[in-house]
């Protein structure tokens, strides 16, 4: 076994501060784009109507989306139409509009649209104000601020060491960023329950930082390269099997509610992120820190 690995090993000695680039190039990547984007849009994030204010309706059956957006585009420019199909027939279920409208404007107009007037049975009106939304927004980034601080005190606490904790802090930070820069780029808006993914992700990203370091640290069985290595193994064993709990989850739940994929998709980016963050950013700083400390 020891033959098997040794020449990884010596690579890993070799080039490990090398792999720390890239993460680093990753991350200043989204800083800029997410930068660039309060720039643009005033802040961090596309909202849905939960977020910013205004009118979800909801149709059930096949409608003709296409048709809806043609007609409803010129008066509401900033509708948002997402079709709901079956995932064993693959057969449109429902129709999802939102817009900042009042609700009876937006109703008249669908109605004026699909020909017939919209009731209980065929359809459902959602509407939330723009200052309790924004103000809901407000408490939600409150809340990952203030978790994210407490998660940095702890970690402090734990290690009592500050190149180890800043690593671990940082690497959680990433896992924010990372996700969140892709999000923007893909468009997503994002409903208080995509708000509240992002702060399980403070949780699920230290899993892996405290188990690598306290490897590294604390134990003292094998060479620091066998700690960081069984640290690896354990590690991703864990995250890759929380990816195959999300990922099918993300694919399969496709009727409402639509808030429930938008929490698999960031915490499969989170993971995929703490995957980089935790192995080639935390492992080469506690792999450095190890060597200047003489922690063998």
């Amino acid at each position: 076994m020891e033959q098997q690995i040794s020449p990884g090993k010596s690579w890993y000695d070799r080039q490990y501060k090398l792999l720390i680039v890239i993460p680093i190039i990753i991350l200043i990547a989204s800083i800029v784009y997410i930068s660039f984007f309060y720039i643009q849009h005033n802040d961090f994030i596309y909202k849905d109507v939960s977020l910013s204010g205004g009118t979800s309706i909801t149709l059930h059956g096949d409608v003709d989306s296409a048709k809806l957006e043609s007609d409803l585009k010129l008066q509401f420019s900033d509708l948002s139409i997402r079709k709901l199909t079956d995932l064993t027939s693959a057969q449109p279920i429902a129709i999802v509009l939102e817009s900042s409208a009042q609700p009876e404007e937006l109703k008249q107009a669908i109605e004026s649209s699909l020909g017939y007037p919209l009731t209980d049975d065929n359809s459902s009106t959602e509407f939330s104000g723009s200052t309790l939304s924004e103000s809901f927004y407000k408490q939600l980034i409150l809340a990952i601020v203030i978790s994210f601080i407490l998660m940095s005190f702890v970690i402090f606490i734990l290690f009592r060491t500050f190149i180890p904790s800043i690593a671990v802090i940082f690497a959680a930070f990433a896992d924010i960023v990372m996700p969140l820069a892709l999000i923007n780029l893909l468009g997503i808006k994002l409903s208080a329950a995509g708000i509240a993914a992002f702060l399980m992700l403070i949780g699920y990203s230290v899993d892996t930082d405290i188990l690598l370091t306290t490897r590294a640290l604390k134990k003292r069985e094998g060479t620091l390269n066998e700690r960081i290595f069984g640290a690896f193994k354990t590690g991703t064993f864990m995250t890759i099997t929380a990816l195959f709990a999300v990922l099918p989850a993300f694919f399969i739940v496709t009727g409402l509610p639509d808030s429930f994929r938008q929490i698999f998709l960031i915490l499969a980016l989170g993971l995929l992120a703490d995957l980089i963050n935790t192995w080639l950013t935390n492992a080469s700083i506690i792999k450095w820190y190890c060597e200047k400390k003489g922690i063998n």
